[in-house]
């Protein structure tokens, strides 16, 4: 669905070997529907959404199921993430979500870092500006861990850095039959001898078709 409705751009030379998939790329930019979205901006966490977003970075990583997690990080201090499954076409899209940085905490020593991994990042429920999300990727016994994931992120200057993610997935429901997603990740990147670390929590939720144009 989604291939028939977003153009395709042709990679550009002399840029960083950055994922591309349904028109989107490093240096590219979108347009969220005003009138859908001031539909469903006061059910959201976030605000002032800015309509108009340009992609200043993208990020790929691959995923234990044989899928890929895509995401070209805006001006708008968020993200658009594309999830595919068995390839890397509009075809095997599954997925695709708007993503909006809500806080970002340094973690300072290792015994917090494993406090995170083991009870911070994932729980039953977690509660945020007094709404509650309910986990959605849980495992089958009593413990339910974060999923590592490997993300290769570029940027316009031609930098490439690699960074650790352990996330959780969470969702509320919504008006219309929709959801807003919740995702609390503990991210790690080694700098020199040393681990930079983080747990960063983001609020989203889904884009259709309808919702977005690709500039081409």
């Amino acid at each position: 669905m989604f291939s028939k409705l977003f153009g395709k751009k042709d990679k550009q030379e002399n840029k960083p070997k950055a994922p591309e998939i349904m028109g989107l790329y490093l240096g590219g930019s979108f347009e969220l529907d005003d009138l859908k979205l001031k539909l469903l901006e006061p059910q959201l966490t976030i605000e002032g959404a800015a309509r108009s977003q340009l992609i200043q970075a993208a990020g790929e990583a691959p995923l234990d199921s044989g899928g890929t997690l895509l995401r070209f990080y805006t001006d708008d201090d968020g993200f658009l993430q594309v999830v595919t499954d068995g390839g890397l076409t509009e075809n095997h899209i599954t997925d695709v979500k708007l993503w909006y940085f809500y806080e970002t905490k340094t973690i300072g020593s290792e015994a917090q870092w494993k406090e995170a991994l083991a009870s911070v990042i994932s729980q039953p429920t977690y509660t945020l500006n007094g709404n509650v999300f309910h986990r959605v990727w849980d495992a089958v016994g009593e413990i339910s861990p974060p999923v590592a994931v490997t993300e290769t992120t570029y940027e316009e200057d031609d930098d490439v850095s690699t960074t650790d993610q352990f996330m959780m997935l969470y969702e509320r429901p919504i008006d219309n039959g929709r959801t807003e997603s919740l995702l609390v990740v503990g991210e790690e990147k080694i700098v020199g001898n040393n681990a930079d670390r983080c747990l960063v929590i983001s609020t989203g939720f889904d884009i259709e078709p309808a919702d977005i144009t690709i500039n081409g």
